[in-house]
C-alpha cells in the first residue's frame, strides 16, 4: 500500500512538473487554406501576422513558429505551412513568412508550369517535374539532407485523399515521430495534397520504410479548409497536447486563400450546366464556409478563441489582391448560420489576435524530434 502511495505521488508530481509550463496557456493552432495557384492572400496575411509579432515583441528574429503550437495546411496553404515549421538543423524555421512568400511569388511559374496534352493538345495539365524540383529545393537543407515530416520544429499536419483506401490521408508529424512508416519526404507531402485531378496525375509516394504507400489527390476535394483536422487532432494528441481537454483550451486562427466561385469566375456551357473548373471551385468554396460555419459553432461561447481571415469580395486576381485582404473589414460566421460584418479590417484582427499570442508568451512544446532534447515518444501514447 505505501509503494502504491508513493508511486502515485511521484507521477503526481511529474505531471504537474509536465503541465507546469501549459498553465493559464492555450494551444495556439494556425490553419491555412488550400485553393487557387498564388497563395496571395494567404501570404499577404502570414507576412503581417510575422510582422506583428516582430513588432510586439521588439524581435526581428522571433517567427510564426515560435507562438504557434500547431501548423495545418492543404494545397498552396501545405506548402507555406511546411515552409513556416520546417526545421533547419538548429531547431528554427527554415524560412520565415517573408521567405516563404517570396520563394511562392518566385518560383509560381514553375510551381504551376501549364503544358497542353492530348491529340489535339487542347487540354491543359501542369507539369509535375517542374513542380517536383521546385519542392524538392525547398526542403533540402544547405547540407544536403531531405527534410521528413519529423523534421520540423513544430507540430505539422498536411491532408490528402487517398485513391488506394477511397479515403482521407493525412501526414501528420505525430504519426512520423512514432513509427518510421508514417515518415514521408517533406516535399512528396506537399506534391500530393496539391494533385489536383484536373490539372496533375495521381501522385503515389511511400513512407521512409516502404511499409506505407498512398495514390494521392489535392486534399483540397475533403478539407480545402482544414482547420477542423487540426482541433481534433489537437484533442485527440495526449502525448503532444496532454493539457487540452475542450475547445476551450484553444486559440485558432484560420487563414484562407480567397474565394474560388464568385460570379466573374463562373462559366455556364451552352447547355446550361456549369463547367468542371466552376464545379470544383463551388465545391472548394462550399467545404472550407462549412468548416468555418462548424468552428463558429464551437466556438460561440469564446468567440475571439476563432479568427478567420478570408477575403470575400469578388474580382478577379491581380497585383493588389494580396494586400486588399487586409485593409477589407472581417466577415464572422454566426451560430446556427449566417455571416455578419465586422467593424474591423482583417489586418486588425491579425493585430489583436497577435496581441494574445505575445501576450501569453513563445509556444513551449517539446523541440524538434531532430534534436537531441526530443522527447521520446510513448508506444500508446496518441
Amino acid at each position: 500500500m505505501e509503494l502504491s502511495t508513493l508511486t502515485l505521488e511521484i507521477f503526481s508530481k511529474l505531471e504537474q512538473k509536465w503541465l507546469h509550463h501549459c498553465e493559464g496557456k492555450k494551444t495556439r493552432v494556425l490553419s491555412i487554406d488550400g485553393g487557387g495557384t498564388t497563395g496571395n492572400v494567404a501570404c499577404a496575411a502570414l507576412v503581417h501576422l510575422e510582422d506583428q509579432i516582430q513588432h510586439k515583441t521588439g524581435d526581428s528574429n522571433a517567427r510564426i513558429a515560435d507562438f504557434f503550437d500547431i501548423v495545418v495546411g492543404t494545397g498552396i496553404g501545405a506548402l507555406l505551412a511546411a515552409m513556416l515549421v520546417a526545421d533547419d538543423g538548429s531547431g528554427r524555421p527554415l524560412f520565415s513568412a517573408r521567405d516563404a512568400a517570396d520563394f511562392v511569388a518566385e518560383n509560381q511559374a514553375k510551381l504551376f508550369k501549364v503544358r497542353n496534352v492530348g491529340v489535339l493538345r487542347r487540354r491543359i495539365r501542369f507539369s509535375g517535374r517542374s513542380m517536383d524540383s521546385v519542392l524538392k529545393e525547398a526542403f533540402r537543407r544547405d547540407d544536403g539532407k531531405v527534410l521528413t515530416l519529423k523534421d520540423t520544429c513544430k507540430s505539422l499536419l498536411v491532408p490528402c485523399f487517398d485513391l488506394n483506401s477511397s479515403a482521407p490521408f493525412v501526414f501528420s508529424r505525430a504519426d512520423a515521430i512514432e513509427s518510421p512508416s508514417f515518415d514521408f519526404e517533406l516535399w512528396k507531402v506537399i506534391r500530393a495534397t496539391s494533385a489536383t485531378p484536373s490539372m496533375f496525375k495521381p501522385y503515389k509516394l511511400s513512407s521512409s520504410d516502404g511499409k506505407t504507400s498512398c495514390l494521392a489527390v489535392d486534399g483540397g476535394l475533403v478539407m480545402n479548409n482544414p482547420t477542423a483536422a487540426a482541433v481534433t487532432h489537437v484533442l485527440h494528441n495526449k502525448r503532444d497536447f496532454p493539457s487540452v481537454t475542450g475547445v476551450d483550451d484553444l486559440l485558432v486562427l484560420s487563414i484562407g486563400n480567397g474565394p474560388l466561385s464568385s460570379p466573374s469566375r463562373m462559366k455556364i456551357n451552352r447547355n446550361g450546366d456549369c463547367s468542371t473548373a466552376s464545379v470544383v471551385g463551388i465545391v472548394l468554396d462550399g467545404v472550407s464556409e462549412t468548416v468555418d460555419q462548424m468552428l463558429g459553432n464551437a466556438f460561440c461561447w469564446n468567440p475571439n478563441d476563432y479568427v478567420r481571415i478570408q477575403r470575400y469580395s469578388t474580382g478577379e486576381r491581380c497585383g493588389e489582391y494580396a494586400g486588399e485582404v487586409l485593409t477589407e473589414r472581417g466577415v464572422e460566421s454566426l451560430p446556427f448560420g449566417g455571416k455578419r460584418l465586422l467593424t474591423e479590417t482583417n489586418g486588425q484582427r491579425i493585430g489583436g489576435f497577435v496581441q494574445r499570442l505575445v501576450a501569453s508568451g513563445r509556444s513551449s512544446l517539446p523541440p524538434s524530434p531532430c534534436k537531441e532534447t526530443a522527447v521520446s515518444p510513448l508506444v500508446n501514447g496518441r
